[in-house]
């Protein structure tokens, strides 16, 4: 934050996690960690378990077995809790006829946090104009902001924030996704839930993906185009190749009995390597403009809801 040295982030380590409610299991034996300066994307499909996961982190639910700690301390062991961790569960829950100052100030006195921080965290997140305006009048937008200075309010090394985009026009998601890589370049712990994938994809560099209140898939979002989901499958390579000739190229491609299309950048080539590609390209004679590793974005999707099935779209 401005004029500060943000706080070394703690790792977060959940731990053979699980959580019945009677016969159901919404968590079911999650492990995984997450780790400072980076953002890490917490996804799955609505009713996943992972509003329950992070409310058993945050010491408001109590998990069935397994541990959820920062650093190796459980959420309510830490001694100044608003100054480890910040949290944003839930944007709409503020008193409507409650300043945004007040409503900051309240739990500034009741965590012993230095009341300087409240007017610190408004302007952290573009507020500082409207602090004292009724929450009541704030905009979806506004509150989700006014959730993250909550967040921000102890200056806290870990930030746990669920479905921060929900509901934001493209200007409000813009600004969150450079919030968010923002918090992690200053060394803090990030993480994000969403049902999304699109939504946090361009924000995250690591992701868990749960479904059904279990782990299936903990590691760097570029990995995740490649790793294996229900059906035993890798995902096949993809090129993006492009030529002054199209018509040309896109003649070769097919007589190659290549899968292609078109896209802004040229063709979208699956199922081949750059190297094959390029030699193709010498053979046939074709002047090539480009030829590159597609962007792992289609994979990366269609992986994610193969992992957790259509409810992640």
């Amino acid at each position: 934050m401005p004029g500060n040295t943000a706080p070394r982030g703690a790792t977060i380590e959940i731990a053979g996690l699980t959580k019945r409610f009677g016969h159901v299991t919404a968590v079911d034996d999650l492990t995984f960690s997450v780790h400072p300066g980076r953002v890490t994307g917490f996804l799955g499909p609505n009713g996943a378990g992972k509003t329950t996961t992070l409310r058993m982190l945050l010491g408001l639910v109590r998990p069935t077995s397994g541990r959820a700690t920062f650093d190796g301390v459980r959420y309510r062991r830490l001694s100044r809790p608003l100054m480890t961790v910040g949290a944003a569960l839930e944007a709409s829950s503020f008193h409507p006829g409650r300043s945004a100052r007040d409503h900051l100030r309240v739990y500034a006195q009741a965590g012993r946090v230095p009341a300087s921080r409240v007017s610190a965290a408004l302007a952290t997140v573009g507020l500082a104009a409207h602090a004292d305006r009724r929450v009541g009048g704030y905009s979806l937008g506004m509150r989700q902001r006014l959730g993250l200075a909550f967040a921000l309010l102890g200056d806290p090394g870990v930030l746990v924030l669920d479905e921060p985009i929900n509901g934001l026009d493209p200007e409000g998601i813009r600004w969150i996704r450079q919030f968010l890589r923002r918090l992690a370049a200053e060394g803090r712990t990030v993480l994000v839930s969403s049902h999304l994938l699109s939504e946090v994809q361009q924000s995250v560099d690591d992701v868990i993906v749960i479904a059904k209140g279990r782990l299936v898939y903990a590691g760097e979002l570029a990995g995740l185009a490649s790793a294996r989901g229900r059906a035993g499958q890798a995902s096949a390579p993809a090129v993006i190749v492009d030529s002054p000739t199209r018509d040309v190229l896109a003649h070769a491609l097919a007589d190659a009995r290549l899968a292609f299309e078109q896209t802004g950048d040229g063709f979208l080539v699956s199922g081949a390597d750059a190297a094959s590609l390029g030699h193709l390209a010498f053979t046939s004679g074709i002047e090539l403009s480009q030829l590159r590793p597609a962007t792992q974005a289609g994979a990366i999707e269609d992986t994610f809801i193969e992992l957790v099935g259509e409810g992640g779209l």
